[in-house]
């Protein structure tokens, strides 16, 4: 079957959602060209189709009138989230984060990372960071592939080059952001998004 994307999905929530492991979806042949187009198999666009496989059964003999024990097997997800305070990694700050009623407590590593475990199927998480605990609402699979203008302006909105409100769009204010962005880390300053700019936003925004 096709799995039509829907925003907040990423292809962790989609596999538990069907009971699946997320690698036996992802490294199917029908899921190639998405694949090819997408790379990162968390960062998916609504709209996008996933190929799901039917599901396989599989028989075990064991004896009866005894007591067995069956332990499902699941694949962790881990969030990552890193801030940064003009450019700088915010370095070991106490933060507190707040996933499915579920409290993680922690510091931030030398390069401002924050990672956890989670449910594949969380969508809301809340993260408070630093001494005064600044409130960090996080919309958890929201954030679209870095080669569609939306994606781009979410990883630029997050680094603190507003886009303002545009979203989808290539408008003025994003090709400001995207000057700015690339006058601070000498690049061209074309205002244009290309390979170049692509790839330095996944470096510093981590994804």
């Amino acid at each position: 079957m096709q799995h039509k994307v829907k925003q907040g999905e990423c292809l962790s929530s989609i596999a538990a959602q069907h009971g699946f492991d997320w690698e036996k979806i992802w490294q199917r042949p029908e899921n190639d060209a998405l694949k090819q187009l997408r790379q990162d198999p968390n960062i998916l666009m609504p709209g996008d189709h996933v190929f799901i496989p039917d599901k396989e059964i599989h028989t075990v003999a064991y004896a009866t009138e005894q007591r067995h024990r069956f332990r499902k097997k699941g694949v962790p997800v881990k969030l990552r989230v890193r801030f940064l305070d003009n450019d700088q990694p915010r370095a070991n700050e106490r933060y507190v984060l707040k996933v499915d009623g579920k409290i993680h407590e922690g510091t931030t590593d030398s390069d401002g990372m924050v990672q956890h475990n989670i449910n594949p199927k969380a969508v809301i998480a809340t993260l408070y960071l630093g001494e005064e605990m600044q409130e960090f609402p996080l919309d958890l699979g929201r954030l679209d592939p870095v080669n569609e203008i939306s994606g781009v302006q979410a990883r630029l909105n997050n680094l603190g080059f507003s886009c303002d409100d545009e979203f989808g769009t290539m408008g003025p204010e994003t090709k400001a952001a995207i000057r700015q962005f690339q006058l601070a880390h000498g690049l061209t300053a074309s205002g244009e998004i290309d390979s170049a700019t692509q790839g330095k936003l996944l470096k510093v925004h981590g994804c």
